[in-house]
Protein backbone atom coordinates (compact mmCIF):
# COMPACT_ATOMS: atom_id res chain seq x y z
CA UNK A 1 0.00 0.00 0.00
CA UNK A 2 1.17 3.29 -0.95
CA UNK A 3 1.68 5.68 1.52
CA UNK A 4 -0.17 8.46 -0.18
CA UNK A 5 -3.49 5.93 0.89
CA UNK A 6 -1.99 5.58 4.04
CA UNK A 7 -1.73 9.28 4.44
CA UNK A 8 -5.76 9.94 3.17
CA UNK A 9 -6.84 7.07 5.68
CA UNK A 10 -8.96 9.24 8.26
CA UNK A 11 -8.76 7.51 11.93
CA UNK A 12 -12.17 6.73 12.89
CA UNK A 13 -14.25 9.50 14.56
CA UNK A 14 -14.29 9.52 18.43
CA UNK A 15 -17.49 11.08 17.88
CA UNK A 16 -19.20 8.43 16.29
CA UNK A 17 -19.75 4.53 17.52
CA UNK A 18 -18.42 1.39 16.16
CA UNK A 19 -21.06 -0.99 14.85
CA UNK A 20 -21.04 -4.35 16.54
CA UNK A 21 -22.80 -7.26 16.26
CA UNK A 22 -26.25 -7.28 17.77
CA UNK A 23 -25.91 -10.54 19.34
CA UNK A 24 -22.43 -9.49 20.53
CA UNK A 25 -24.21 -6.54 22.06
CA UNK A 26 -27.36 -7.71 23.86
CA UNK A 27 -26.17 -10.93 25.61
CA UNK A 28 -29.35 -11.35 27.11
CA UNK A 29 -30.77 -11.76 23.31
CA UNK A 30 -28.10 -14.98 23.04
CA UNK A 31 -29.38 -16.08 26.11
CA UNK A 32 -33.23 -15.89 25.32
CA UNK A 33 -32.61 -17.69 21.57
CA UNK A 34 -30.51 -20.28 23.46
CA UNK A 35 -33.94 -20.90 26.28
CA UNK A 36 -36.21 -21.37 23.24
CA UNK A 37 -34.57 -24.05 21.50
CA UNK A 38 -33.97 -25.70 25.32
CA UNK A 39 -38.05 -25.55 25.49
CA UNK A 40 -37.72 -27.32 21.66
CA UNK A 41 -35.69 -30.23 23.23
CA UNK A 42 -37.29 -30.43 25.97
CA UNK A 43 -40.44 -30.48 24.80
CA UNK A 44 -41.19 -33.77 23.80
CA UNK A 45 -40.48 -35.40 26.99
CA UNK A 46 -43.19 -33.05 28.65
CA UNK A 47 -45.47 -34.11 25.85
CA UNK A 48 -45.22 -37.60 26.71
CA UNK A 49 -45.70 -37.03 30.56
CA UNK A 50 -48.85 -35.53 29.71
CA UNK A 51 -50.33 -37.70 27.35
CA UNK A 52 -48.85 -40.91 29.12
CA UNK A 53 -48.28 -39.59 32.39
CA UNK A 54 -50.38 -36.90 34.07
CA UNK A 55 -53.79 -37.67 32.13
CA UNK A 56 -53.91 -41.18 33.39
CA UNK A 57 -53.11 -40.35 37.01
CA UNK A 58 -56.14 -37.76 36.69
CA UNK A 59 -58.58 -39.54 34.83
CA UNK A 60 -57.81 -43.11 38.03
CA UNK A 61 -58.43 -40.32 40.67
CA UNK A 62 -61.66 -38.83 38.84
CA UNK A 63 -63.17 -42.89 38.25
CA UNK A 64 -61.91 -43.65 41.93
CA UNK A 65 -64.98 -41.88 42.85
CA UNK A 66 -67.92 -43.77 40.57
CA UNK A 67 -69.56 -47.11 40.43
CA UNK A 68 -67.16 -47.80 36.84
CA UNK A 69 -67.44 -51.21 34.88
CA UNK A 70 -66.92 -52.12 31.57
CA UNK A 71 -70.75 -52.24 30.97
CA UNK A 72 -71.20 -48.34 31.02
CA UNK A 73 -72.01 -48.29 34.46
CA UNK A 74 -70.99 -44.67 36.03
CA UNK A 75 -72.56 -43.92 38.91
CA UNK A 76 -70.93 -41.47 41.21
CA UNK A 77 -70.76 -43.02 44.53
CA UNK A 78 -68.03 -40.47 46.56
CA UNK A 79 -65.79 -42.82 49.12
CA UNK A 80 -67.93 -45.91 48.90
CA UNK A 81 -65.02 -47.88 46.97
CA UNK A 82 -62.52 -46.64 49.21
CA UNK A 83 -65.14 -47.52 52.96
CA UNK A 84 -65.47 -51.01 50.56
CA UNK A 85 -61.83 -51.08 50.38
CA UNK A 86 -61.30 -50.74 53.73
CA UNK A 87 -63.39 -53.03 54.94
CA UNK A 88 -61.95 -56.02 51.70
CA UNK A 89 -59.95 -58.94 53.69
CA UNK A 90 -58.74 -59.74 50.20
CA UNK A 91 -56.69 -56.08 50.34
CA UNK A 92 -55.53 -56.86 53.95
CA UNK A 93 -53.98 -59.84 52.28
CA UNK A 94 -52.35 -58.70 49.69
CA UNK A 95 -51.04 -56.13 51.79
CA UNK A 96 -49.34 -58.45 54.21
CA UNK A 97 -48.09 -60.83 51.39
CA UNK A 98 -46.42 -57.79 49.77
CA UNK A 99 -44.47 -56.54 53.37
CA UNK A 100 -43.57 -60.57 53.93
CA UNK A 101 -42.24 -60.82 50.55
CA UNK A 102 -40.43 -57.49 50.85
CA UNK A 103 -38.79 -58.16 54.05
CA UNK A 104 -38.06 -61.78 52.48
CA UNK A 105 -36.11 -60.48 50.16
CA UNK A 106 -34.45 -57.00 50.43
CA UNK A 107 -32.77 -57.74 53.80
CA UNK A 108 -30.78 -60.61 52.14
CA UNK A 109 -30.39 -58.95 48.85
CA UNK A 110 -28.72 -55.93 50.88
CA UNK A 111 -26.67 -58.13 52.59
CA UNK A 112 -25.33 -60.33 49.46
CA UNK A 113 -24.65 -57.30 47.16
CA UNK A 114 -22.49 -55.31 49.67
CA UNK A 115 -20.62 -59.06 50.11
CA UNK A 116 -20.53 -59.00 46.37
CA UNK A 117 -19.06 -55.84 46.26
CA UNK A 118 -17.00 -55.85 48.58
CA UNK A 119 -15.14 -59.11 46.88
CA UNK A 120 -15.26 -57.33 43.27
CA UNK A 121 -13.25 -54.73 45.26
CA UNK A 122 -10.51 -56.47 46.19
CA UNK A 123 -7.69 -55.44 44.32
CA UNK A 124 -6.02 -58.74 44.32
CA UNK A 125 -9.38 -60.37 42.40
CA UNK A 126 -8.16 -61.25 38.63
CA UNK A 127 -10.57 -60.95 35.83
CA UNK A 128 -13.05 -58.57 37.68
CA UNK A 129 -14.36 -56.73 34.76
CA UNK A 130 -15.80 -59.90 33.67
CA UNK A 131 -17.27 -60.54 36.81
CA UNK A 132 -18.81 -57.24 36.70
CA UNK A 133 -20.02 -57.61 33.31
CA UNK A 134 -21.75 -61.18 34.40
CA UNK A 135 -23.89 -59.75 37.54
CA UNK A 136 -25.84 -57.60 35.02
CA UNK A 137 -26.91 -61.11 33.33
CA UNK A 138 -29.84 -61.82 36.00
CA UNK A 139 -31.29 -58.40 35.80
CA UNK A 140 -31.81 -58.36 31.75
CA UNK A 141 -32.99 -61.81 31.80
CA UNK A 142 -36.73 -62.39 31.14
CA UNK A 143 -38.89 -62.23 34.40
CA UNK A 144 -41.05 -65.42 32.32
CA UNK A 145 -37.29 -67.32 32.19
CA UNK A 146 -36.75 -66.54 35.68
CA UNK A 147 -40.27 -67.99 36.67
CA UNK A 148 -40.14 -71.12 34.65
CA UNK A 149 -36.25 -72.23 36.23
CA UNK A 150 -37.07 -71.07 39.63
CA UNK A 151 -40.86 -72.78 39.20
CA UNK A 152 -38.37 -76.37 38.64
CA UNK A 153 -36.14 -75.57 41.31
CA UNK A 154 -39.46 -75.18 43.65
CA UNK A 155 -40.77 -78.13 42.38
CA UNK A 156 -43.18 -80.31 44.44
CA UNK A 157 -42.07 -83.78 43.14
CA UNK A 158 -38.66 -83.26 41.59
CA UNK A 159 -37.51 -79.40 42.46
CA UNK A 160 -33.46 -79.53 43.69
CA UNK A 161 -34.76 -77.80 46.27
CA UNK A 162 -37.25 -80.55 47.77
CA UNK A 163 -34.13 -83.15 46.38
CA UNK A 164 -31.80 -81.17 48.93
CA UNK A 165 -34.40 -80.97 52.16
CA UNK A 166 -35.61 -84.77 50.63
CA UNK A 167 -31.61 -85.93 51.64
CA UNK A 168 -31.12 -84.24 54.98
CA UNK A 169 -34.13 -86.87 56.25
CA UNK A 170 -37.22 -83.75 55.82
CA UNK A 171 -40.45 -84.20 54.06
CA UNK A 172 -40.66 -82.40 50.95
CA UNK A 173 -42.56 -79.32 51.32
CA UNK A 174 -44.90 -77.92 48.48
CA UNK A 175 -43.74 -74.32 47.81
CA UNK A 176 -46.88 -73.32 45.50
CA UNK A 177 -49.44 -73.94 47.89
CA UNK A 178 -48.36 -72.97 51.29
CA UNK A 179 -48.27 -69.19 52.12
CA UNK A 180 -44.56 -68.53 53.59
CA UNK A 181 -43.12 -71.14 51.47
CA UNK A 182 -44.29 -69.37 48.29
CA UNK A 183 -43.26 -66.38 49.49
CA UNK A 184 -39.83 -67.47 50.22
CA UNK A 185 -39.93 -69.39 46.29
CA UNK A 186 -40.71 -65.39 44.92
CA UNK A 187 -38.02 -63.46 47.35
CA UNK A 188 -35.96 -65.78 45.87
CA UNK A 189 -36.25 -64.79 42.63
CA UNK A 190 -36.44 -61.15 43.37
CA UNK A 191 -32.77 -61.78 45.04
CA UNK A 192 -31.03 -63.52 42.34
CA UNK A 193 -32.51 -60.87 39.71
CA UNK A 194 -31.60 -57.33 41.85
CA UNK A 195 -28.64 -58.72 43.67
CA UNK A 196 -26.01 -58.14 40.93
CA UNK A 197 -27.72 -54.34 39.59
CA UNK A 198 -27.58 -53.42 43.72
CA UNK A 199 -24.24 -55.01 43.79
CA UNK A 200 -22.75 -52.93 40.84
CA UNK A 201 -24.20 -49.65 42.69
CA UNK A 202 -22.54 -50.44 46.08
CA UNK A 203 -19.27 -51.05 44.30
CA UNK A 204 -19.54 -47.34 42.79
CA UNK A 205 -19.55 -46.44 45.97
CA UNK A 206 -16.65 -48.45 46.97
CA UNK A 207 -14.52 -46.82 44.73
CA UNK A 208 -14.98 -43.36 45.79
CA UNK A 209 -14.04 -43.78 49.05
CA UNK A 210 -10.58 -42.19 49.54
CA UNK A 211 -7.92 -45.04 49.40
CA UNK A 212 -6.31 -42.99 52.26
CA UNK A 213 -8.69 -43.82 54.84
CA UNK A 214 -7.68 -47.55 54.26
CA UNK A 215 -4.14 -46.77 54.34
CA UNK A 216 -4.68 -44.89 57.63
CA UNK A 217 -6.04 -47.79 59.10
CA UNK A 218 -3.99 -50.49 58.11
CA UNK A 219 -0.64 -48.46 59.18
CA UNK A 220 -3.00 -48.18 62.88
CA UNK A 221 -2.78 -51.66 62.91
CA UNK A 222 -6.71 -52.45 61.85
CA UNK A 223 -7.74 -55.62 60.25
CA UNK A 224 -9.76 -56.12 57.03
CA UNK A 225 -12.75 -56.92 58.88
CA UNK A 226 -12.07 -53.71 61.12
CA UNK A 227 -11.25 -51.62 57.68
CA UNK A 228 -14.93 -52.93 56.20
CA UNK A 229 -16.55 -52.33 59.15
CA UNK A 230 -15.32 -48.87 60.48
CA UNK A 231 -14.20 -47.58 57.01
CA UNK A 232 -16.35 -49.08 53.82
CA UNK A 233 -19.75 -49.58 56.11
CA UNK A 234 -20.22 -45.82 56.99
CA UNK A 235 -18.82 -44.49 53.66
CA UNK A 236 -21.84 -46.37 52.32
CA UNK A 237 -24.62 -44.68 54.44
CA UNK A 238 -25.83 -42.92 52.02
CA UNK A 239 -25.74 -45.31 49.06
CA UNK A 240 -27.50 -48.49 51.51
CA UNK A 241 -30.45 -45.79 52.28
CA UNK A 242 -30.47 -45.33 48.59
CA UNK A 243 -31.03 -48.77 47.83
CA UNK A 244 -32.84 -49.42 50.90
CA UNK A 245 -35.50 -46.62 49.53
CA UNK A 246 -35.47 -48.21 45.85
CA UNK A 247 -36.14 -51.56 46.75
CA UNK A 248 -38.87 -50.52 49.17
CA UNK A 249 -40.68 -49.17 46.53
CA UNK A 250 -39.98 -51.66 43.70
CA UNK A 251 -41.12 -54.42 46.78
CA UNK A 252 -44.28 -52.75 47.04
CA UNK A 253 -45.03 -53.26 43.36
CA UNK A 254 -43.68 -56.76 42.58
CA UNK A 255 -46.12 -57.77 40.47
CA UNK A 256 -44.79 -60.38 37.45
CA UNK A 257 -43.04 -63.01 39.52
CA UNK A 258 -46.10 -63.84 41.74
CA UNK A 259 -48.12 -63.89 38.73
CA UNK A 260 -45.98 -66.14 37.08
CA UNK A 261 -45.26 -68.44 39.18
CA UNK A 262 -49.10 -69.00 40.47
CA UNK A 263 -50.50 -69.41 37.09
CA UNK A 264 -53.34 -66.79 37.95
CA UNK A 265 -54.43 -63.05 38.70
CA UNK A 266 -56.72 -64.28 41.78
CA UNK A 267 -53.71 -64.86 43.57
CA UNK A 268 -53.37 -68.42 44.20
CA UNK A 269 -56.32 -70.80 46.62
CA UNK A 270 -55.36 -69.55 49.71
CA UNK A 271 -54.49 -65.61 48.26
CA UNK A 272 -50.91 -66.47 49.22
CA UNK A 273 -49.63 -64.83 45.90
CA UNK A 274 -51.71 -62.11 45.89
CA UNK A 275 -49.96 -58.67 45.98
CA UNK A 276 -51.22 -55.21 45.84
CA UNK A 277 -50.53 -54.73 42.17
CA UNK A 278 -51.79 -58.49 41.37
CA UNK A 279 -55.13 -57.67 43.62
CA UNK A 280 -55.53 -54.30 41.32
CA UNK A 281 -54.92 -56.30 38.28
CA UNK A 282 -57.48 -58.62 38.97
CA UNK A 283 -60.14 -55.93 40.18
CA UNK A 284 -59.60 -53.77 36.80
CA UNK A 285 -58.90 -56.38 34.29
CA UNK A 286 -60.82 -59.67 35.36
CA UNK A 287 -63.65 -58.39 37.57
CA UNK A 288 -63.86 -54.97 35.21
CA UNK A 289 -64.12 -52.63 37.97
CA UNK A 290 -62.33 -49.93 37.12
CA UNK A 291 -63.62 -47.64 39.76
CA UNK A 292 -62.28 -50.16 42.85
CA UNK A 293 -59.36 -50.65 41.13
CA UNK A 294 -58.70 -47.15 40.72
CA UNK A 295 -58.98 -46.74 44.24
CA UNK A 296 -56.50 -49.46 45.13
CA UNK A 297 -54.24 -47.71 43.14
CA UNK A 298 -54.95 -44.32 45.09
CA UNK A 299 -54.49 -46.35 48.52
CA UNK A 300 -51.00 -48.22 46.97
CA UNK A 301 -49.75 -43.96 46.00
CA UNK A 302 -50.41 -43.46 49.88
CA UNK A 303 -48.75 -46.60 50.59
CA UNK A 304 -45.37 -45.48 48.76
CA UNK A 305 -45.55 -42.03 49.94
CA UNK A 306 -46.10 -43.21 53.59
CA UNK A 307 -43.01 -45.57 53.52
CA UNK A 308 -40.93 -42.61 51.22
CA UNK A 309 -41.90 -40.40 54.22
CA UNK A 310 -40.30 -42.59 56.57
CA UNK A 311 -37.55 -43.48 55.02
CA UNK A 312 -36.85 -40.49 54.55
CA UNK A 313 -36.18 -39.01 58.22
CA UNK A 314 -34.25 -42.44 57.62
CA UNK A 315 -31.76 -41.23 56.17
CA UNK A 316 -31.77 -37.62 57.99
CA UNK A 317 -30.97 -39.54 61.13
CA UNK A 318 -28.61 -41.81 59.53
CA UNK A 319 -26.68 -38.70 57.50
CA UNK A 320 -26.63 -37.25 60.56
CA UNK A 321 -28.74 -34.30 59.28
CA UNK A 322 -30.60 -32.02 61.74
CA UNK A 323 -32.52 -29.47 59.36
Amino acid sequence: MSQTAVAKRKPPSPWKPVKQDRKQSNPNAVLSLNGRWGYLFTAPFFVMFLIFGLAPIIYSVYIAFFNWDALGTQDFIGLDNFTELMKDDRFWNALVNTVDIWLLSTIPMLVLSISLAAVLHSPYLRGSTFFRTILLVPNITSVLAIAIVFGQLFGRDFGIVNDIIGAMGLPHVDFVQGTQSSHIAIASMIVWRWTGYNALIFLAAMLAIPGELYESASLDGASKWQQFRFVTLPGLRNTITFVLIVGTIGGLQVFAEPLILGGSYNGGDSGQFSTLTLFLFDQAFVAYKWGYAAAIGIMITFIVAAVSIVNFFITRRLTGEKK
